[in-house]
């Protein structure tokens, strides 16, 4: 019998038969549970990724074509709006998206 609130240092002085065994006595039982969860598609996965990327990259081309027209309509030799550098910061954003979307 084995004391609870026992430091581990003295119960590796007890002998085998009374510390009990922290792995699962039968492995073959542990892989049998990890079969038990649902198995997802790759290929629904890889289509999921292609919808997301699609739509992604029609934001970005917006964004873009936004961009465009406000530096087109703005002097940015003496003003640099705020909104350019968001909207310049979002477009990046969305582009390492759709890389690391691409890359899988």
């Amino acid at each position: 019998m084995i004391a609870t609130g026992v430091p581990a240092g003295i119960l590796a002085l007890l002998p085998a038969a009374q510390v009990p065994n922290p792995r699962p006595q039968n492995p073959q039982q542990q892989k049998d549970d990890d079969s038990n969860a649902p198995k997802i598609d790759p290929k629904l996965i890889l289509e999921a990724n292609q919808k997301e990327i699609k739509k992604n990259v029609e934001r970005l081309y917006d964004l873009a074509s936004e961009l465009k027209a406000e530096v087109e309509k703005t002097d940015s030799v003496r003003v640099l709006s705020m909104a350019m550098l968001r909207k310049a910061d979002e477009i990046e954003k969305l582009a390492k998206e759709i890389k690391s979307r691409a890359k899988g």
